[in-house]
């Protein structure tokens, strides 16, 4: 499935935007989650600075 989403992002429009993924910390439970988005080139240091 991941396979597919960064094939489509490399064609046309797709080329401005970027997968990325983000490591969470659970406070519940402690164990780490990734968290997956498709965002703007413009915006993914912004994305990660959250």
């Amino acid at each position: 499935m991941a396979k597919k989403a960064v094939a489509t992002l490399q064609k046309g429009a797709g080329k401005g935007f970027s997968k990325v993924i983000k490591m969470v910390k659970s406070e519940k439970s402690g164990a780490y989650t990734f968290k997956e988005e498709i965002v703007p080139n413009d915006d993914v240091k912004a994305y990660f600075s959250k």
